[in-house]
């Protein structure tokens, strides 16, 4: 690393001219090439997966997302002359707009149910021609606003759907401007130096940019979410922003311990730098883990801030050493300068580095390793235990903040005709003889006599071969165990005997239905997916510090911390403690994939600070051979800044879970509790504590071991203090 810091050093012009160069050409290519995100759910080899490919390929008219205009009157009827003559046409303007394919009105003759019973509330059913991902943001806009145009003081005009929800998505460049301001703020009380603040937020926005732009080009070579760039970002920036400061942070100590500002920036980089690259190869092997669930939704997810992880990386290890040739002392503080130049550098002690608050803090945990151990453990403990009561599924609308269109639709349509209407399951049979359509008939009937249904449309077979479609309205909500029950009815007890002696092949499908196979899987592989995860961190932290103690410790503090902040989120979202304060809806199961996400982002950035934490007590271990000395020097000088990262973390966290979409909110919620809990409890209390309580066993490897594992360490050999003075840097170094 060293050489590579030097290199960096002394041709920064060409260095960040090249940086320039690579973000304006990407997103000079990715401007022109667009995106093709894909938010689908949809799991290869699921019924519902079978039930979408029967009908893309039989009727592909019917394949494309469908979204629902509502509307109320508060006087009168949806009837009346007046009410029914704006929105007849409302419904032709919305047909003729680009890749609407149809409306189906309930003005037509085959529109009646379409009509509540009480004749207040109907909706259009609205066709598009491709799925929400797909579509164009300008149309399904146009769509919204000619829709809700009709409203007035006596009609109320509501959209729901997979478009409109994408469409009313929080725009995600407002979000990273709030992050990054919070973020620039903590720097700032961290550094107390401008400069030394711009420095992290610099790399981490030219690392983002590119990351951002090269994920819009792989949405076109596999199959990206279209909530991946959210999730990109937000592990980026707090992941990029965390290892600027922390090579900012030792820069910055070498120059005060008086070395010239280019052997400063070679020491940052073979010494954090070092442990930046393995804090970001865990940070990417944790993210590749989703590889092995072999869920397509996952896939694209994981290479997206996996790819934004190592461009943070790139930049912070590259950019980094050309600011400081650029602005070399000027990252210090001005009293930090005014005190170079009257007493000359000298090396500094663990007080002086870090702090007197630190090192009084690290001396306490020496003194009763245990009882701190206990409590933390404890701490943590309470916290995980809502984790036994998770719930995996999907948040409907009804969750969502009352004042978007897409909640108000929801509450229109379930007061109307029933919770169940807002997620219908749609049973699809392939018909392909006269007995199979008899079949179909048959099971129509029984579909319609099962419990929890509440109403049944089927639509006629027109031709043989031919498919058939039952759209099945629940009696209960989409996200009820109710619905659950009533779909493993379907496919276990209905649709089997219906089928018997026939060719028909039938599938139930429909978003509740895509959801309920997603969240199912996700259960099943979920502790594969964690055994995989903490395996190749186990792995990777054994080579960097070749101890069998220090992998094994780290990776069941990492499952108790990711377990504790996983149960706050559980009592907030799924429970609802204090969720309408914060203005997020109401309670609902836990997005089905978010464990998965969470999980891997959390072993990877707890790995960060562990790598951070361990590193600086190995290079005094390998320093002093005096364990004790080791974790309390290495606590002391790192203590500042980890909790420094954490509250980077935390505001980065906490400015895209305000941000107002759900399923973000989670995720950000999840990362600020653990950044939160592993910086404050786990890496200054817990770790220390049992390093001390474990002794000189924190190092043990058995020597045939160690004989046969290849070399990699996260700190270089230690050498003496550089002999090179301060008086260097003011010689034009």
């Amino acid at each position: 690393m060293s050489p590579l810091a030097r290199w960096c050093y002394r041709h920064r012009f060409v260095v960040l001219g090249t940086w320039a160069l690579t973000l304006v050409v990407l997103i000079v290519v990715g401007s022109t090439a667009k995106t093709s995100y894909n938010s689908s759910f949809v799991v290869p080899g699921t019924d519902s997966a079978k039930a979408i490919g029967l009908l893309q390929k039989l009727l592909p008219t019917a394949s494309g997302d469908q979204d629902t205009v509502v509307w109320h009157v508060s006087l009168g009827t949806v009837q009346d002359a007046e009410v029914r003559q704006a929105m007849d046409a409302t419904l032709a303007r919305i047909e003729k707009i680009p890749e609407v394919a149809s409306v189906a009105s309930p003005y037509a003759p085959a529109g009646s149910a379409q009509i509540s019973k009480d004749g207040t509330t109907a909706y259009a059913l609205v066709n598009f021609t491709k799925q929400a991902d797909d579509l164009s943001a300008p149309d399904v806009d146009k769509v919204i606003t000619t829709a809700q145009s009709a409203a007035t003081g006596t009609l109320s005009v509501q959209l729901t759907g997979a478009a409109i929800d994408t469409a009313n998505a929080p725009k995600l460049s407002h979000t990273v401007i709030v992050a990054i301001v919070a973020a620039a703020v903590v720097l700032f009380l961290a550094f107390g130096s401008l400069l030394a603040m711009l420095l992290p937020l610099i790399t981490a926005v030219i690392g983002l940019g590119c990351g951002l732009m090269a994920v819009g080009m792989l949405s076109h070579a596999m199959s990206v979410a279209s909530l991946a760039p959210s999730l990109a970002v937000l592990v980026g920036l707090g992941v990029g922003i965390d290892y600027a400061l922390f090579i900012v942070t030792r820069y910055r100590d070498r120059l005060l311990q008086g070395d010239a500002p280019e052997e400063a920036a070679a020491r940052a980089l073979s010494t954090a730098g070092r442990a930046v690259l393995i804090a970001a190869g865990t940070v990417c092997v944790a993210l590749l883990g989703m590889l092995v669930l072999g869920v397509p939704y996952l896939n694209g997810v994981a290479i997206a801030a996996a790819v934004v992880v190592l461009l943070m990386v790139a930049s912070a290890e590259t950019l980094l050493p050309a600011l400081f040739g650029i602005l070399r002392l000027r990252v210090l503080s001005r009293r930090q300068r005014r005190g170079l130049e009257r007493q000359g550098a000298e090396e500094a002690g663990p007080a002086e580095e870090a702090g007197q608050l630190w090192l009084r803090w690290a001396n306490f945990v020496q003194r009763r390793p245990a009882v701190l151990a206990l409590l933390s453990v404890a701490v943590l403990v309470v916290l995980a235990i809502p984790v036994g009561s998770l719930s995996l599924g999907h948040a409907a609308d009804d969750t969502l903040p009352p004042a978007m269109t897409s909640r108000r639709a929801y509450d229109m349509l379930a007061s109307a005709f029933g919770p169940g209407f807002n997620g219908p399951l749609q049973v699809v049979a392939d018909i392909r003889t006269p007995a199979d359509a008899a079949a179909y008939a048959r099971l129509t009937a029984a579909v319609r006599a099962t419990p929890d249904v509440a109403s049944v449309t089927a639509l006629p077979v027109t031709s043989t071969p031919g498919v058939g479609i039952i759209q099945v309205y629940p009696a209960s909500a989409p996200d009820a165990k109710a619905t659950t029950a009533l779909l493993s009815d379907l496919r276990s007890q209905v649709i089997p005997p219906a089928q018997a002696g026939t060719s028909m092949q039938v599938y139930v499908g429909g978003t509740t239905a895509v959801y309920a196979d997603f969240s199912s899987l996700m259960g099943s592989k979920l502790p594969w997916f964690i055994a995989a995860i903490v395996g190749l961190g186990f792995v990777l932290l054994l080579l960097a510090f070749r101890s069998l103690a220090i992998p094994a410790m780290s990776a069941l503090m990492n499952l108790l911390g990711a377990a504790a902040s996983f149960g706050i989120t559980i009592a907030i979202f799924q429970w609802g403690w204090g969720l309408q304060a914060i203005g997020l809806g109401t309670s609902a199961p836990i997005d089905s994939f978010l464990p998965v996400l969470m999980i891997a982002v959390l072993f990877g950035l707890s790995m960060d600070y562990q790598v951070f934490l361990v590193s600086r007590i190995h290079e005094e271990w390998a320093r002093t051979r005096d364990n004790r000395q080791a974790i309390r020097a290495g606590q002391a000088r790192t203590g500042r800044v980890i909790t420094a990262a954490a509250a980077v973390m935390a505001c980065v966290f906490l400015a895209f879970g305000l941000g107002g979409q759900r399923v973000i909110a989670e995720f950000g919620a999840s990362l600020i509790c653990a950044v939160v809990l592993d910086a404050l409890v786990i890496r200054n209390i817990l770790v220390p504590a049992w390093m001390h309580m474990n002794g000189r066993a924190n190092w043990w490897l058995p020597a045939w071991l160690n004989r046969r594992l290849p070399r990699l360490t996260a700190e270089p050999p230690h050498k003496p203090p550089s002999a090179q003075k301060l008086s260097a840097a003011h010689h034009g170094e």
